[in-house]
């Protein structure tokens, strides 16, 4: 029989992915480090218009103070990209899409500002 395998949905809200939790980990390294004072998975959301909203994979509060959101991504899907780019014309914080390096790249981190 040839049938397809699909998707059961999104995480629920408060569950990690393997990705995020792999970042929440890099951030745990960075607090311990003192290059950030903070994080929280999923610890805001921002209305972007009636009946829309916006929840950043982390909010993260760096060691100077300043408020990023870091979007975690593998891929882009629904338009939450777009969302992100609202949400940074909104709100006065940094909005951050953050996607893991392959071995290849030599792993780590890449930063895509909005």
């Amino acid at each position: 029989m040839n049938k397809k395998f699909l998707a059961l949905g999104r995480m629920k809200s408060g569950e990690r992915n393997k990705l995020e939790q792999a970042y929440e980990n890099h951030l745990e390294l960075l607090k311990h480090a003192g290059e950030i004072q903070w994080y929280k998975f999923e610890g805001m959301k921002f209305r972007l218009a009636d009946n829309c909203f916006f929840t950043p994979d982390f909010a993260v509060l760096l060691a100077n103070g300043e408020m990023e959101m870091h979007e975690v991504k593998s891929i882009w899907r629904d338009g939450a990209k777009e969302k992100t780019r609202i949400a940074a014309e909104l709100y006065p914080f940094r909005f951050i899409a953050v996607y893991a390096k392959t071995k290849k790249e030599g792993g780590g981190w890449r930063n895509e500002e909005f």
